[in-house]
């Protein structure tokens, strides 16, 4: 049986389930996306070196498996990289671009896991294909890169609780919301760490086609997160609070829970401890740039 029939079936089923919902009338949804006439949406996944594999991996089967009640599978994703050359995700997966800068179709969709890449050709091509996208979606860190853009400015995000502390004094201009699954601004939109990028992937899917047809993918991949629902973004409020456990350091730099190690610096009498060269490094240069006021932290 191909996938397609087999959807199918899930579809029928599924529909059963939420048979209730069939009898009202269409979803009231805040905020609402108006899908193309004919055709397919366009979802771009930017990548390269160091994308976090279920940053895009995870809201690239959210889009894939939706499909409407004329069995029509509405989204098209594809990976776009500034080379067609292989990048390398987390973990050393090896991933072949789609296309590149030079020839990818026009989003109207746009999701930026973390990755490492944050060179001037791809904070163009944020800045450009953004301008006729419905929304443009960072997933966990790589609300850094989407902040570097500058467009961003004068709003709200949210990123890994984990770079709370870095996010808001590299970009102070703009309003850093804690233990928030996903933040929505315009036609930008930002989610918590990792996993969260599923529950905003599943909100652009209710914000096209309604709470039933987002329901009925959820079920299809036997998702039982509920965060997508959460229209405040609040379904994170658990890491508002970054928890240090006893016998453990905070790294001043990016935040992260780390053991005392040879990664240290001492200045006005205290050692810091840090979780990479590159963090302790940047202590170095300006100690006092990182030891500002901090949010309370408590010990679990």
């Amino acid at each position: 049986m191909k996938r397609r029939d087999l959807f199918r079936a899930g579809l029928v089923a599924a529909s059963a389930v939420y048979g209730s919902q069939r009898a009202r009338a269409a979803n009231t949804v805040a905020n609402p996306l108006t899908p193309p006439a004919k055709g397919t949406i366009p979802v771009a996944f930017l990548i390269s070196d160091g994308a976090v594999v279920i940053d895009f991996a995870g809201p690239w089967e959210v889009f894939q498996d939706v499909m409407l009640d004329d069995l029509r599978m509405p989204f098209h994703p594809y990976t776009v990289s500034a080379k067609a050359a292989p990048i390398h995700a987390s973990g050393g997966m090896r991933i072949v671009p789609d296309f590149t800068f030079a020839n990818a179709p026009l989003p109207k969709v746009i999701v930026i896991p973390a990755q490492s890449d944050d060179s001037p050709a791809v904070l163009d091509w944020i800045r450009k294909v953004s301008q006729t996208a419905d929304v443009t979606m960072s997933v966990c860190t790589g609300a850094f890169l989407l902040a570097k853009t500058g467009l961003l400015d004068g709003k709200s995000a949210t990123t890994h609780h984990n770079s709370y502390k870095i996010f808001e004094r590299q970009f102070p201009k703009i309003a850093l919301k804690r233990g928030a699954r996903f933040v929505e601004a315009g036609n930008l939109a930002t989610s918590g760490g990792l996993t969260s990028g599923m529950d905003l992937a599943m909100h652009v899917v209710e914000r096209y086609f309604g709470r039933e047809s987002a329901e009925l993918d959820a079920y299809y991949m036997e998702y039982q997160g509920e965060g997508w629902k959460d229209a405040s973004g609040a379904a994170n409020s658990a890491y508002a609070t970054v928890k240090i456990r006893p016998g453990f350091e905070e790294d001043p730099v990016c935040g992260m829970e780390i053991k005392k190690s040879d990664l240290k610096a001492d200045y006005q009498g205290t050692t810091y401890y840090f979780c990479m060269e590159s963090c302790r490094q940047r202590f170095l240069k300006s100690p006092a740039a990182f030891l500002g006021p901090a949010p309370a932290r408590k010990s679990m």
